[in-house]
């Protein structure tokens, strides 16, 4: 039986996922239009779920990088923060959690995750808007904080993500610009809600895995599920670093310009001929 994956399809999947999945061009875009471009069998039940697997490395990093502001407890008050900033993560997630389970439970969730088309169109129309974003909504004044009304908002926007091509990062850091926080702080809380959603797709594709045969249990998949999780770790960690100097200097317009020449390449191949639908 031939591998899932390769060494080299796993190290190039978990550098891409790791690269955008803080970024707002959509990983779940890239990575769809990567697996296309390396012909990889997305048939494959361990390769559907490898792809949100290795988002727990992500999560990770983000815990790694802000571990004060999940775990740091040394007053009673710190105390009182950590629970609000808890509870506010729960209300951030809450419509993530309904929008996602029907969409994965009617199936509409697993075609538009099979569908190129959506993802170079979404790129498009996300990278348009973003050239506008910061003047529409760059109104962010230091002194606002998150509070429940702009948590719950900023999980209504979370919900666009669903689409892939979107941008779950573009989709909270907007829904938080929205609500007069600073690009930031709408970046940060963006961060901290990528925690409690991601952990979540991840248990329930890790499950889903776990009921299906347990032949793609083999010693090599096994070996590619733990080496993505320590490449996307890495890689997201940089890129978070990184991303939140450029965002609070630059705004979105660079990543708009992006996500049309990328959008517009894959309509490009498309329309002379190129499939780039996955392998079954």
């Amino acid at each position: 039986m031939s591998a899932d994956l390769s060494l080299f399809q796993t190290i190039i999947i978990s550098i891409v996922e790791g690269l955008t999945e803080f970024l707002p061009v959509s990983s779940t875009g890239h990575m769809i239009i990567t697996q296309n471009l390396m012909g990889v069998n997305e048939g494959s039940p361990f390769v559907h779920a490898f792809t949100f697997i290795i988002q727990f490395g992500a999560i990770l990093s983000v815990v790694c990088l802000y571990w004060k502001k999940f775990f740091l407890v040394r007053s009673k008050e710190e105390f009182n923060e950590k629970l609000k900033f808890y509870g506010l993560l729960i209300v951030g997630v809450l419509p993530a959690v309904v929008i996602g389970l029907a969409a994965k439970k009617s199936g509409l969730l697993d075609w538009l995750l099979d569908s190129v088309e959506v993802v170079a169109i979404m790129l498009i129309v996300g990278g348009v808007f973003m050239l506008f974003c910061d003047r529409i909504f760059n109104k962010g004044k230091d002194e606002n904080e998150v509070t429940v009304k702009r948590a719950l908002m900023i999980g209504l926007f979370q919900c666009i993500s669903v689409i892939p091509g979107v941008s779950r990062s573009m989709a909270t850091i907007v829904g938080g610009m929205t609500q007069k926080l600073t690009r930031k702080k709408a970046a940060e809380f963006s961060f901290f809600l990528a925690v409690p959603t991601m952990a979540g797709a991840t248990l329930l594709d890790l499950l889903d895995l776990m009921k299906e045969e347990t032949t793609w249990a083999t010693s090599h998949n096994i070996t590619m599920l733990l080496l993505g999780c320590a490449i996307a770790f890495v890689v997201a960690l940089l890129a978070m670093k990184w991303f939140v100097n450029f965002l609070t200097k630059y705004g979105f317009k660079a990543f708009g310009w992006y996500r049309i020449v990328v959008g517009a390449v894959i309509v490009c191949l498309l329309l002379a001929g190129f499939d780039l639908n996955m392998v079954d």
